[in-house]
């Protein structure tokens, strides 16, 4: 067998060995971009709307809905997940948050207090589908999906 030949051999080899790692890296990359959408989308997914029972001077508007996600903050500052302009509401007043199978119900240390039932919550509590959750002057009723 000569040198070009055994190098011919030794190049296709080196090519093909190449080719094999640049489509295993290419299958890796797919499946953690295909994990990484499948964990965005899981984080998207909402679990319920928490819909306006009762308006608050036109801000809140009955009816209206807002999608429960699994840490739903509401409160009178910009940065919870339901923003409630009413005056009788704290920055961050309240929490419903999805944990070990049960949704809960949280007050925040509200000046103002969080009742769920018109009952007020004084510690964190479970709620289910139906229950409505009072905050300052607004209400809204828990829609759970099933």
């Amino acid at each position: 067998m000569s040198t070009d030949v055994v190098l011919f051999v030794l190049r296709l080899i080196s090519g093909a060995l190449l080719l094999a790692v640049l489509g295993l890296l290419f299958v890796v990359m797919w499946r953690d971009y295909r994990s990484a959408l499948l964990q965005a989308e899981s984080n998207r997914r909402t679990y319920g709307r928490l819909i306006v029972v009762q308006e608050i001077d036109g801000a809140q508007v009955a009816g209206q809905s807002h999608p429960l996600m699994p840490l739903t903050t509401l409160g009178r500052s910009p940065t919870n997940s339901i923003v409630i302009t009413d005056d009788f509401a704290s920055g961050e007043h309240a929490l419903v948050a999805y944990r070990s199978g049960q949704w809960w119900l949280e007050d925040r240390q509200s000046r103002n207090g969080t009742t769920i039932n018109d009952i007020p919550v004084t510690q964190p509590i479970i709620v289910t589908d139906g229950d409505v959750i009072g905050i300052g002057n607004c209400r809204f009723r828990l829609e759970l999906e099933h």
